[in-house]
Parts: C-alpha cells; sequence; structure tokens
C-alpha cells in the first residue's frame, strides 16, 4: 500500500487587526479554522485556496504570498496533512452565496480572540500560521509551481 499526505490549502486574511477563521461542525463538534480544505485532483494549490475561501466566507481572496508549508499528524486519526497557507487581501464579499455545507460562519477575529478559541482550534496549525505570519513570513508566490 502506498502512503500519501493529505494535502490541504488555508488562507490567512488579516483586516483591520482581525483574522477571518470560520466556524465549522466536525466530527470532534464545532471547531474553529482558517478557511481551508483539500487539494482537489488537476487543481493548483493557488486556485485550491482561492475556491476554498469563496466556499468556506463567500469572500473573493487574492492570494500574495506562501506563508509557509506545514507537516502535521494528527495523531488520534492517524492523519498527516501537509499544508500550504497563504496570505492575501479579499475583495468582494457576497453576503447572499450560501456556505459549504458544515461550514455555521465567518468571523473575523483579533489574535487574542483566536487565542482564547484555542480549545476549540481544529487543529494547532490555525494559530501557528497567524503567528508565522505575525512574524513576517512570505515567501513570494513563485516559489510554488503548478507544472503542466
Amino acid at each position: 500500500m502506498i502512503w500519501k499526505p493529505n494535502v490541504t490549502v488555508a488562507a490567512v486574511i488579516e483586516h483591520h487587526g482581525k483574522f477571518l477563521l470560520v466556524e465549522e461542525e466536525t466530527d470532534c463538534g464545532i471547531r474553529f479554522n482558517q478557511p481551508a480544505g483539500h487539494l482537489e485532483s488537476g487543481e493548483s494549490l493557488i486556485d485550491a485556496v482561492i475556491r476554498e475561501t469563496l466556499e468556506e466566507t463567500a469572500y473573493d481572496f487574492v492570494p500574495q504570498s506562501v506563508v509557509g508549508v506545514y507537516n502535521w499528524h494528527h495523531e488520534a486519526k492517524d492523519i498527516t496533512y501537509l499544508r500550504f497557507a497563504f496570505s492575501g487581501d479579499v475583495r468582494g464579499h457576497d453576503a447572499q452565496r450560501p456556505l459549504d455545507e458544515g461550514i455555521i460562519a465567518a468571523h473575523w477575529l483579533t489574535l487574542d480572540e483566536i487565542r482564547a478559541l484555542k480549545e476549540k482550534h481544529r487543529s494547532p496549525l490555525i494559530l501557528r500560521c497567524i503567528e508565522d505570519w505575525s512574524a513576517g513570513k512570505r515567501y513570494p508566490l513563485e516559489l510554488i509551481t503548478h507544472y503542466g
């Protein structure tokens, strides 16, 4: 059997001191996450993060940089995630657009509010990605090549 990690994308979006997170229903109860999701077959990482952000928040995301690449093993589920986190801006919001199944709402939260919700984070990567962004970690989008 060939092992493969679950490839995911996430958007780290800050606006006026607040970060965009989604509140969602999971098999572990209600949790908070960045707009994030799985890479689909044939999709570029950048297209995936734009799509996931729109589906989960109804905001149009414009990626501007790579925050980091994160390898996390979820011990309880025995699943390894390879997360590509992007930062950028949102342009436009369709308040009438239905959100993905399982998404309760999108919220703009301060870093202190996000830290206070730590026990309800979907993974430890949520805070780590924000802290990396806050530390100035930004890499050019050209770091990633979608070949083919």
